[in-house]
């Protein structure tokens, strides 16, 4: 648990001085679970990310573009005729809570003064939003709804009075000294950095680890006197906003943990470590719920044509044997007075072969000897016919494996707005039943919305991420001496640089784009195809984004989300 209440003690601070005394001028709500104020303060407008998602509840200043739906939900109206124009008077933490208050003056339709309260408790899947007005202490709403049945202690719901979650009766830290950590602890007990976590408000486990770490050798002497040294430190906001990644795993916190081995990256602020640390977690959460029959659909047809490939491989290799099915029917004629009805094989001279050799013919005891040559000449022509068609079928087949392949990699790279663009695509394709096409929202003919990057050097880069995105880049977008690059014979997006005659700093970063948005993402030392877009061609009636090129260079690339981050915030 990182976002504990230590560190919402340090991002009230550092909310407090960044947002304080700002005007509200603009409410979305991108998400079911997330509202974003538009804040103007201290001269300069900042967006204030409020989240109550399961996993990833928090609240903090964002950099990151948040794509809004067409119709605000209800939620997100109320707060606009509520706040919209209101002045944040005041940010503050709920004792040493994961709670914080958000105090709101302004004046309601009819000119009167009304004050309100935006309340966002951080309390993992139970973490909500809360409006309330101040002076009757009533909630006007909130993200989640919480009814006596399911909270017996308080209700969630408008009209009723807001009341504070359950009390814990844990020591508030900053409040503490040595002597109180010395008569909350029993050494002899063991297990020190649970019973910090058990006897001390907003005390995480990785926090009372760290302490327990950084004593040495605990005892009644260091246990107390490092506990409350790392208080004060924060107390004083001597922090140092750190992630710290060990192999795949990713933990943040308001300093370097010393007994979390790995590499450490530091920042200036705690809201810019949020970005970075949550930056495409909500959205590939929020895509696995929405795109999760799509991604089912295209695994199931991607499997469905390796099999049918590995079917028709194995009557190509029977259609290979044609020339020997039309032998042994001929033998077998040749041979009919030797064959008897019931024989489960002969053997006979083969006249084919210049040796002088025999051949062994397996034949059916249930039919006749020329009932038996009959069905080698029937395969034989059987076999002779299929040759061609079969081929054409497994070309057919790995063509929508690939093409399976491309959408599987655009999926799991998808923001929610390209899985919409993707679930269209399959509508067209003929992959989602007419059914489905009937209960499915109208396919849309607008333009594709297209992420855009800066290179070092200022220059624009364009990412498709789907294949109606790559084939508005590619086919209509880009002008025809820019260029264009993908993965080499990986499945990836389409990248375009604005540019006739790009610096070599911004073909790297284009390539890094193109690695990063391709199932190589994981990979080093990915292949980077590079060539101006007048040598991209779409073949006539090629799947969705599918196409050739020639005159190409190639750049390889090691994918950092690091490098993408800097781009895309730029």
């Amino acid at each position: 648990m990182s976002f504990d209440g230590l560190f919402t003690k340090a991002m009230v601070d550092e909310l407090s001085l960044t947002l304080k005394g700002g005007r509200i001028n603009k409410v979305h709500q991108p998400y079911k679970n997330e509202v974003i104020l538009t804040i103007r303060a201290n001269g300069v407008n900042q967006k204030l990310l409020f989240s109550a998602h399961p996993s990833y509840a928090r609240v903090q200043l964002t950099n990151e573009a948040y794509e809004n739906p067409s119709e605000p939900p209800m939620f997100c109206m109320l707060l606009r005729k509520h706040i919209e124009g209101y002045i944040l008077e005041d940010v503050y933490q709920v004792e040493n809570d994961r709670m914080i208050i958000f105090e709101i003056k302004g004046r309601n339709e009819i000119g009167d003064v009304s004050y309100k309260q935006l309340i966002i408790e951080i309390m993992g899947r139970h973490s909500n939003i809360i409006l309330v007005d101040k002076t009757r202490n009533i909630i006007l709403d909130s993200v989640k709804h919480v009814s006596f049945a399911v909270n017996s202690h308080r209700a969630i719901l408008p009209g009723q009075p807001y009341i504070y979650p359950p009390e814990q009766n844990k020591q508030n830290p900053f409040l503490a000294d040595e002597d109180d950590v010395l008569r909350k602890i029993d050494f002899n007990s063991g297990k020190l950095d649970r019973q910090l976590v058990e006897q001390f408000a907003g005390i995480s486990p990785l926090f009372a680890k760290e302490v327990i770490f950084q004593c040495g050798i605990a005892n009644r002497t260091t246990v107390p006197k490092t506990f409350i040294q790392m208080i004060d430190k924060i107390k004083r906001g001597t922090i140092e906003p750190s992630i710290l990644s060990t192999g795949n795993k990713e933990v943040f916190y308001l300093f370097p943990l010393e007994h979390v081995k790995g590499e450490v990256k530091s920042f200036s602020t705690l809201s810019e470590m949020l970005d970075r640390f949550y930056f495409g977690k909500a959205a590939r959460d929020r895509v696995k719920q929405q795109g999760n029959d799509i991604e089912r659909l295209i695994i199931n047809e991607k499997e469905k044509n390796e099999k049918k490939i590995e079917k028709l491989e194995t009557t190509l290799k029977e259609a290979e044997k044609a020339e020997q099915f039309q032998r042994f029917g001929e033998l077998l004629t040749a041979n009919l007075y030797a064959a008897k009805k019931g024989m489960k094989e002969i053997v006979v001279v083969d006249y084919y072969d210049e040796m002088g050799g025999t051949a062994t013919i397996t034949l059916d005891p249930r039919k006749t000897p020329s009932e038996n040559a009959q069905k080698y000449f029937s395969r034989y022509q059987k076999a002779k016919n299929s040759v061609s068609i079969v081929i054409e079928q497994i070309e057919k087949a790995r063509e929508e494996v690939t093409y399976f392949e491309n959408l599987l990699q655009q999926v799991q790279s998808a923001s929610p707005k390209d899985i919409q663009e993707i679930r269209e695509e399959l509508i067209e394709g003929g992959y989602i039943r007419d059914r489905q096409r009937r209960n499915a929202k109208k396919v849309s003919n607008a333009k594709p919305i297209l992420d855009h990057y800066l290179s070092s050097d200022g220059t624009e880069l364009i990412v498709g991420k789907n294949n109606k995105q790559n084939d508005y880049l590619t086919n209509k977008l880009a002008a025809r001496d820019e260029i264009w690059l993908h993965t080499k014979d990986i499945p990836g997006s389409h990248v375009v640089i604005r540019s006739k005659d790009p610096s070599e700093a911004a073909i790297y970063e284009a390539a890094i784009l193109a690695a990063y948005f391709s199932k190589a993402r994981n990979s080093s030392s990915v292949p980077v195809d590079f060539t101006k877009v007048r040598y991209v061609k779409k073949p006539s009636g090629a799947k969705p984004g599918f196409v050739i090129y020639d005159n190409q260079q190639t750049v390889y690339v090691t994918p950092e989300e690091e490098t993408v981050l800097k781009l895309k915030k730029k």
